[in-house]
């Protein structure tokens, strides 16, 4: 079988770590990064991201490791009219609207494009489905955190004048204790959750800044926010990890039992986590191509077999 060539698209945080998830996948190989600067600290090689037409016949599916908050927006449909495409958009609110783009342009260029993989959106949207399958009648809750997010933080720090942020998502613990009692009915994420945000710029942008994130829909409105603003030393001493994780919780009966379905995470650096999940789906992106489909995918309609590189007879031997 032949490897799949893969291009990475922005080279941050995200970008970085994709390309340590497919070195070290035996079924992928790395085409090269594209970005706006130019020049990148990698042995990879490095293409600007305006030549991508150059180079499209060489690559099989494009990894999109580009913020939510505008360069997904603005910039995914390019590459799904060249190859496949995996992203890792994370803005809930929006994920309908977005697959609706991508799907009528995937789909008029023959190509699949996945999208909103990662955690979640992404590992837990898959346990939400299954859960709510299983117990449909029953009562389930998201717990993001304690963590980054890497979203929000992106959001952040692209609001001018703001040098360097990151936002650490908070989940409420008595919050959490109620849902796995089955006693959370009615809670709210803005209930349930607390976004710290530590920010570094001059003290003169500080009352805009923050006036800025308090009113930022979709990512801060409705929450309880602290904003800290700290030293560009303090913020490389305390907050260059990128921890994360989180809980879904869902509490029902199937048959007059009362039963919990517990899925949680604890990832020491997200930006790893949420790549692997990426770079899985770029490999059922490829397959689902080959097998005459094409459009805009969420991980709710990818087989489990798909993201796997072993064969699907040895997936039901071992697992089933």
């Amino acid at each position: 079988m032949r490897k799949i060539s893969a291009a990475i698209v922005g080279y941050g945080n995200l970008g970085k770590s994709a390309e340590k998830v497919i070195a070290s996948s035996s079924d992928i190989d790395l085409y090269g990064i594209f970005s706006r600067r130019d020049s990148l600290d990698t042995g990879s090689p490095v293409f600007n991201v305006a030549d991508v037409e150059k180079h499209s016949e060489n690559i099989d599916v494009f990894y999109l490791c580009l913020g939510s908050a505008t360069d997904i927006p603005e910039m995914s449909e390019k590459f799904a009219r060249l190859a496949c495409t995996v992203d890792t958009y994370d803005n809930h609110h929006y994920v309908a609207k977005h697959y609706e783009q991508m799907d009528e342009i995937a789909k008029a260029s023959g190509n699949v494009s996945i999208v909103s993989t990662g955690w979640d959106p992404g590992m837990f949207s898959l346990n939400r489905v299954y859960a709510s399958a299983v117990l449909p009648n029953s009562d389930q809750h998201t717990f993001w955190g304690p963590g980054v997010s890497q979203g929000h933080s992106d959001a952040l720090r692209r609001i001018d004048g703001v040098q360097k942020a990151v936002q650490y998502t908070l989940p409420d613990e008595g919050a959490l204790d109620k849902a796995r009692q089955g006693n959370a009915q009615g809670l709210t994420g803005q209930q349930a959750h607390k976004r710290q945000c530590f920010v570094v710029a001059d003290e003169s942008e500080h009352a805009r800044i923050e006036k800025e994130i308090r009113e930022m829909p979709d990512y801060f409105v409705g929450y309880e926010v602290e904003i800290n603003f700290i030293s560009s030393e303090e913020f490389d001493r305390d907050h260059a990890g990128m921890p994360h994780g989180g809980y879904v919780i869902t509490t029902g009966q199937a048959n007059g039992t009362q039963d919990t379905i517990e899925y949680s995470l604890k990832l020491e650096k997200n930006a790893d986590f949420t790549a692997a999940v990426a770079v899985a789906y770029g490999r059922a992106a490829v397959r689902m191509k080959e097998q005459g489909v094409s459009g805009a995918k969420t991980v709710l309609e990818v087989a489990p077999y798909l993201i796997h590189p072993a064969p699907l007879s040895e997936l039901i031997s071992k697992n089933v």
